[in-house]
C-alpha cells in the first residue's frame, strides 16, 4: 500500500514555534562575493597603474570581469546528493544526475540513493559531514527534515527561485505551478521564505469506474446534492456510492472538503488549531457531509479498512459494487493485476464542491528537496536544485511516473497520469498543507480524531456531536503545545 505518499503531507505544512528566518543564511550567501574578490584581483590593477591614459583599459579588464561573472554557473567541482528512494526507484535519480553532469562539464554528482536515506547520512551530518542536496520529504518516522527545520539548519532557497532553470531562459519560480511556494509545506516558518523546494507531486480525489457511468448514463457529481441524487440512483440498482481503503485516506479528503467549506484562510485556521474553528458551521458541514455518506457507504468497507484488506475495498469499485473511492495517483498501478469488468475503465475526479457555486477541490501532496545551511557546496548545490525544474529532468522524472509540478506538465502526459494532472486545469482548486507540527501531544493525535473515527461514524457507534466535541478537545491540546 503506497498510502505512505499522503502521510508525508500530513506533516508537511510545518509551524515551527517562533516564526524567525535563518540567521546563519546571509553568511553563507556571502560565499560567492568571496569568490569573486580573485577575479578582481585578476582585472590587471597593475597594468592600469603605469598608464593612466589607459582608462580604456581599465574599461577592459571591468567588461572583461563581467562575462566571468555571467559565466558563474558554469561551476566546477563536486556536489553531495543525498535522495530518499520511494516508489518511483533509485534509477531515475542516478540518470538525472547524469544529465547534470553533462550539462555542467567540470561538475561531478556524489550520489546516494536508500529507502532509509536518514540512517545513511545521518552519522555523517552528526560529525560535520554534510549533503550538499537532500531529498527527504517531512512526515517521515524518522523525522530528519523536522530536526534540521527545527534547529535552523536549512538553507533559504528565495535566490533559487530567482535563478534561471540551467539550459532555459525562464526562472525557476516562473515555472513550478503557482501555489506550491505560498504553503507552509515550502516556507515551513510562515515568514514567506522557502526552504523547502517542492519535488513529485501528485492530485488526491475521488476515483470512479469512468464505464459504469456511461453504461448507466449517469452524470458525473459536482456538488454534494448530486452526490446524494446519485446514491440513490445506484441504490436502487444494489450498487453502494461509497467505500474507502482505510480511515488514513480520509486525509485529503478531508482537508479538500474543509478548503471547500470555509476557503484557504479557514483551513488554515484548521490546520493551527484555531480556538472554536471545528464548532463553527463551516466545520460543521464538512462533518455532517461525512455523516451522510456513511449512509451510502459499501456495507463491507469498515471490516476491510485496515493495511491487510484494504484493497478488498478498492476492488469494490473494479467489481461495480461501489462507486467512489478516495485515493491517489498511485491506486491504477496498485490494482493493476486486480481483475475487473470488460467495460471497466478509470475515471478521476475532485472532491465536489461544498456550497453552491463553489470549485470542487483536490489536495495535493508533494515531496521537498532542501540545501543543509552546514552544506559545503552551496552554489553547486543551488545549481542542481535548480536543474531540478528544466524540462529533462522533469522529463526523466517523468519516465518513473514522479511528476515535478511545473507548469504545462500536463500537457506531456498520457494515458492515466494526463487524466490524473489535468485535474487543476478543468476547474479544481488545489490544497495544500496538514496540520502545523507542534511540541509532543501525549496519548492521541489529530490524524485519531479526526481520521480513525470516521469507521465509528460508519458503524453508527459514534454521533457527529460526539466527534466534534472530540476533534475540538485534541485541537485544543495541540493549541496549548504550540504557544
Amino acid at each position: 500500500m503506497k498510502k505512505k505518499t499522503i502521510s508525508v503531507l500530513l506533516a508537511a505544512a510545518m509551524v515551527i514555534g517562533t516564526f524567525a528566518g535563518c540567521g546563519s543564511a546571509p553568511a553563507k550567501e556571502a560565499a560567492p562575493a568571496e569568490e569573486a574578490a580573485p577575479a578582481e584581483e585578476a582585472a590587471p590593477a597593475e597594468e592600469a597603474a603605469p598608464a593612466e591614459e589607459a582608462a580604456p583599459a581599465e574599461e577592459a579588464p571591468a567588461e572583461e570581469a563581467a562575462p566571468e561573472e555571467a559565466a558563474a554557473p558554469a561551476l566546477e567541482g563536486t556536489v553531495k546528493v543525498a535522495a530518499f528512494e520511494g516508489g518511483y526507484g533509485a534509477d531515475m535519480w542516478t540518470e538525472v544526475c547524469k544529465a547534470f553532469e553533462a550539462s555542467h562539464p567540470g561538475v561531478t554528482v556524489e550520489l546516494t540513493v536508500d529507502k532509509k536515506i536518514e540512517d545513511v547520512i545521518t552519522p555523517g551530518m552528526k560529525a560535520g559531514d554534510y549533503p550538499d542536496v537532500i531529498h527527504c520529504a517531512t512526515g517521515r518516522e524518522a523525522g530528519l527534515t523536522e530536526t534540521l527545520t527545527k534547529e535552523k539548519g536549512l538553507l533559504p532557497l528565495t535566490d533559487v527561485m530567482e535563478m534561471t532553470v540551467p539550459g532555459e531562459d525562464v526562472k525557476v519560480k516562473d515555472k513550478i505551478v503557482p501555489g506550491f511556494l505560498d504553503t507552509l509545506a515550502t516556507n515551513p516558518y510562515g515568514d514567506g521564505v522557502t526552504y523547502y523546494a517542492p519535488m513529485f507531486y501528485g492530485p488526491c480525489g475521488l476515483f470512479y469506474d469512468a464505464g459504469l457511468l456511461e453504461e448507466k448514463g449517469w452524470t458525473l457529481p459536482t456538488t454534494w446534492d448530486e452526490m446524494w441524487e446519485l446514491g440513490e440512483k445506484a441504490k436502487a440498482e444494489g450498487i453502494s456510492l461509497f467505500t474507502y481503503p482505510t480511515t488514513g485516506y480520509f486525509d485529503a479528503f478531508m482537508y479538500a472538503l474543509l478548503s471547500s467549506a470555509g476557503g484557504p484562510a479557514f483551513f488554515d485556521q484548521c490546520m493551527t488549531y484555531s480556538e472554536g474553528v471545528w464548532e463553527s458551521e463551516d466545520a460543521r458541514k464538512v462533518f455532517d457531509i461525512v455523516a451522510k455518506l456513511a449512509e451510502y457507504t459499501e456495507p463491507t468497507t469498515v471490516a476491510n479498512a485496515n493495511n491487510e484488506s484494504f484493497t478488498k475495498n478498492q476492488q469494490l469499485i473494479l467489481d461495480d459494487k461501489a462507486i467512489f473511492c478516495p485515493n491517489g495517483t498511485w491506486l491504477p498501478g496498485e490494482m493493476a493485476d486486480a481483475p475487473r469488468g470488460e467495460n471497466f475503465k478509470w475515471g478521476f475526479t475532485a472532491i465536489p464542491a461544498v456550497n453552491a457555486g463553489g470549485a470542487g477541490c483536490s489536495f495535493c501532496w508533494f515531496e521537498q528537496m532542501w540545501i543543509p545551511a552546514a552544506a559545503e557546496n552551496q552554489d553547486l548545490a543551488k545549481e542542481f536544485v535548480a536543474y531540478m525544474y528544466s524540462d529533462e529532468a522533469a522529463a526523466i522524472f517523468a519516465g518513473s511516473n514522479a511528476i515535478q509540478p511545473i507548469v504545462g506538465i500536463g500537457e506531456s502526459l498520457e494515458g492515466d497520469n494526463k487524466l490524473f494532472y489535468s485535474v487543476y486545469d478543468t476547474g479544481a482548486t488545489a490544497v495544500m498543507g496538514g496540520f502545523a507540527a507542534t511540541a509532543p501531544v501525549e496519548g492521541t493525535t489529530m490524524a485519531d480524531a479526526l481520521f480513525e473515527t470516521v469507521n465509528s461514524i460508519v458503524s453508527g457507534d459514534k454521533t457527529v456531536d460526539e466527534w466534534i466535541a472530540a476533534v475540538s478537545e485534541v485541537s485544543d491540546k495541540y493549541r496549548a503545545a504550540m504557544e
